[in-house]
């Protein structure tokens, strides 16, 4: 989409919250909007799940997105402000991220496709720790590894789940992924990898029927599942806009740096 042209054809949506309703009505009076199949760009406003919700529903169309930021922490959004909006679309900075795609299977049913932009994470369900076998390229690395669960991350969601529960912080540009434990008890001092953006993930869930385990990417979980297969979908192209003076490789590299 060319976002030179003079009359910028936008398309708002918006989170439930008063907040980011009350947003949207101002800028659509200031700017209108468009349909989003007629539009150049999407303005996201609300915070970092409801972007992800309208990067998960608009994953096709390959339009960019501009977020502002009305909820709280705001990690992939803009600060919200009224003024100047078409400019800063025009001038932003475009980050291209690339989604895993999840195949989770249950010992019953069809298989369960999904994306994931920051992980795709298994968690135990009940009080018995999760017993996996994790495959990478089809080789066996843990057999088993003695969980509350396991994440593998993007670069741009190694700063979410990932940092919570200790996995490496991973630059934009690392051509990497995150493979991360959740609470692991055998082996104890194992403290996960980094793998390259084209491996091949795969958990075996063992003893599954004594030891339920759910997959989740970003919000979509699937449980009781028997396998989970996790790349990077690279056929898909994913772009987000930033001022740049606040770019999202900024805002990972000062995640390495807060207390």
């Amino acid at each position: 989409m060319n976002l030179r042209r003079n009359n910028l054809r936008l398309s708002f949506v918006a989170s439930g919250s008063p907040q980011a309703q009350s947003a949207r009505r101002t800028l659509t009076a200031l700017h209108g909007s468009v349909p989003i199949a007629d539009a150049d760009a999407i303005v996201a406003i609300g915070g970092d799940g409801f972007m992800l919700q309208t990067l998960r529903r608009h994953m096709k169309r390959t339009l960019p997105i501009f977020g502002l930021n009305r909820g709280t922490v705001g990690f992939l959004m803009n600060e919200f402000r009224e003024e100047k909006l078409i400019q800063r679309i025009k001038s932003a900075e475009r980050v291209t991220l690339h989604p895993l795609r999840m195949i989770a299977t249950r010992a019953k049913g069809r298989p369960r496709v999904a994306y994931a932009l920051n992980e795709v994470s298994i968690l135990r369900q009940t009080r018995q720790a999760a017993n996996v076998r994790i495959s990478v390229d089809g080789k066996v690395r843990i057999d088993p590894l003695v969980c509350d669960g396991a994440l593998v991350s993007t670069p741009a969601g190694s700063t979410a789940y990932n940092l919570s529960v200790h996995g490496p912080i991973l630059p934009l540009g690392a051509e990497a992924l995150a493979l991360t434990p959740i609470s692991a008890f055998r082996p104890r001092q194992w403290r996960g990898a980094i793998l390259p953006r084209n491996a091949k993930i795969r958990f075996d869930i063992l003893e599954s029927d004594k030891r339920p385990v759910s997959a989740v990417a970003d919000h979509t979980e699937v449980r009781d599942v028997i396998s989970v297969e996790i790349e990077e979908d690279r056929t898909t192209k994913i772009h987000l806009l930033f001022d740049p003076e606040h770019n999202l490789e900024d805002r990972i590299l000062n995640e390495q740096f807060n207390s």
